[in-house]
């Protein structure tokens, strides 16, 4: 229901404005939320699994690997871009068009007909998907205060390993009991009964804002990241590091990043305000964000690939098997929403997983050839914690650290980070597993090596019907690409444990202001 106000004097972006707090949300409102995470966090990695079923099926081999690329590339690039849109114009209306948009494109994708059309609808599904976050805990913080936030937070990062690791889980189970297709179909109920939650139980008063959104600064973002995305998608791989190809996206990266700082600093409404970075807590929580999510998500892609290939384990299975992982993960960030929501510091906690984080993947080190499938699913419980307590107190600064009117803009820019992070961590460290499978294959078994480990061709179940002296050497050669895998993981964790120790303890906000922003000449408040 929507009101309308006059206001006797213009009034600054940046000026305050001093409404009643909105109320608290319900638990049932706090789930409609939650749901977005989870649909944006589930398709980014729900995909993988069916990949094998999906080229089968369309064809178009050469270019499978952007069914992933395009959804983290749209979903990064537009995910500041949707958390400054709330800001401007109102938070609920514009999770709910996030929303909206996603289940257009997993429909879409559901009936894609050709590997083309996947990619395009897969695009459209990210654009979508990067308000989905970035919406849900723009609302949250809306809602509730950071000191009061904490339990709710804390079931973010719960949502986060859940889905990282149920991804690819849930996706080889609908791919093997139904049809690749409904790894899109299964999005449009969640994303349904998100949309009727949050339109019946969420009530947010604001006012909407009459400036306009910095379109020189989205286009110079979309083209930094674009750039950054392909930078880690082929170096290595389509092209030599010291090529010419890769030499020129660094550039153009750099000169497109450099640019967007120079704009958004003289922008009336940036879509990174600069001045976030000025708190140097929230920056290191970027830091944090940025490692952690390379980390998680480049082990998460490439413990299945062992799993599978070195265990001979389904793709079900070897979801379950990574259940440890999100498990250390879960409790971690549980464990630490609910101290600091009890009044605890939060300081010592990421410290403490950058060093468990750091342990817990040069563990996995020892993992060999013949070392037993438990063993090496429990070992991963290690890394999990430790990436739990470092992205529980990362989400915690970040929110606490923005201005009310900043929420939008500040979750928007930790999931870019934390996107951009995971998609480069893959890239890069998908470089260095190719590499090492590649390098040992060949040496084992010769140019007859090397094409069998650069085909996209070969599966569990056909490597499975291969001569004994090639399925010896291809599991070798994974076993030791994970190892490459997890070497550079302990690097980033262990950036992040020196990063840590330069956080300071500010206590939480433990009262709620309006983020809304006034208008320039006049407003509307609206739900």
């Amino acid at each position: 229901m929507n009101q309308r106000t006059e206001t006797t004097a213009p009034a600054t972006p940046s000026t305050p404005s001093t409404p009643s707090a909105p109320e608290p949300p319900s638990r049932l409102a706090l789930l409609g939320l939650l749901l977005g995470i989870i649909l944006a966090t589930l398709d980014g990695t729900i995909v993988g699994t069916a990949l094998p079923t999906i080229v089968g099926d369309l064809g178009g081999l050469g270019h499978f690997s952007w069914v992933v690329t395009a959804y983290l590339l749209t979903a990064a690039v537009s995910t500041p871009i949707w958390g400054k849109l709330g800001d401007l114009y109102g938070r609920k209306g514009n999770y709910q068009t996030s929303i909206t948009v996603f289940l257009v494109g997993s429909v879409l994708c559901g009936l894609a007909q050709n590997m083309e059309q996947l990619i395009a609808f897969r695009a459209l599904q990210g654009l979508g998907a990067g308000g989905l976050f970035v919406g849900a805990m723009a609302l949250i913080g809306t809602l509730l205060p950071p000191a009061q936030a904490g339990r709710a937070q804390s079931m973010i990062g719960v949502l986060l390993p859940v889905a990282m690791i149920g991804g690819p889980l849930l996706g080889g189970f609908l791919t093997d009991q139904l049809d690749w297709r409904w790894v899109f179909y299964v999005n449009v109920p969640v994303g349904v009964a998100a949309l009727l939650i949050v339109g019946l139980l969420v009530h947010v008063r604001g006012e909407r804002s009459t400036a306009r959104i910095d379109v020189a600064g989205a286009a110079l973002l979309t083209v930094g990241i674009l750039a950054l995305t392909l930078l880690g998608t082929w170096g290595g791989a389509t092209y030599d590091w010291l090529s010419p190809q890769i030499g020129s996206l660094t550039l153009l990266a750099v000169a497109a990043l450099a640019a967007f700082a120079r704009v958004e600093r003289r922008a009336p409404e940036p879509v990174i305000p600069p001045r976030l970075f000025r708190d140097r807590n929230f920056t290191l929580a970027q830091v944090l964000t940025f490692l952690a999510g390379a980390a998680m998500l480049g082990a998460a892609s490439y413990l299945p690939q062992y799993m599978q290939f070195v265990r001979g384990q389904s793709s079900t299975a070897s979801g379950l098997l990574l259940l440890p992982l999100m498990l250390g993960m879960m409790g971690a960030q549980l464990y630490i929403g609910r101290a600091v929501g009890n009044g605890g510091g939060y300081r010592a906690y990421p410290i403490a997983g950058g060093a468990i984080a750091t342990v817990g993947a040069l563990a996995l080190l020892t993992v060999d050839v013949d070392t037993a499938t438990p063993v090496a699913s429990a070992l991963t419980f290690v890394l999990g914690a430790g990436l739990g307590c470092l992205l529980q107190p990362s989400l915690l600064i970040t929110m606490n650290s923005a201005e009310p009117r900043d929420l939008g803009a500040a979750s928007g820019t930790t999931t870019l980070l934390r996107t951009v992070g995971g998609s480069l961590g893959v890239a890069v460290l998908g470089s260095v597993y190719t590499g090492r499978v590649t390098d040992t294959v060949t040496d084992r078994l010769g140019p007859d090596g090397e094409r069998l480990a650069g085909g996209h061709e070969l599966t569990p179940a056909v490597l499975h019907g291969l001569p004994e002296p090639v399925r010896d050497a291809f599991r070798s050669g994974v076993t030791g690409g994970l190892h490459g895998v997890m070497a550079g993981t302990a690097v980033l964790c262990a950036a992040t444990f020196a990063a840590a120790w330069l956080i300071r303890e500010v206590p939480l906000r433990s009262s709620r202001t309006n983020p809304e922003p006034p208008t320039e000449t006049g407003a509307a408040t609206a739900d």
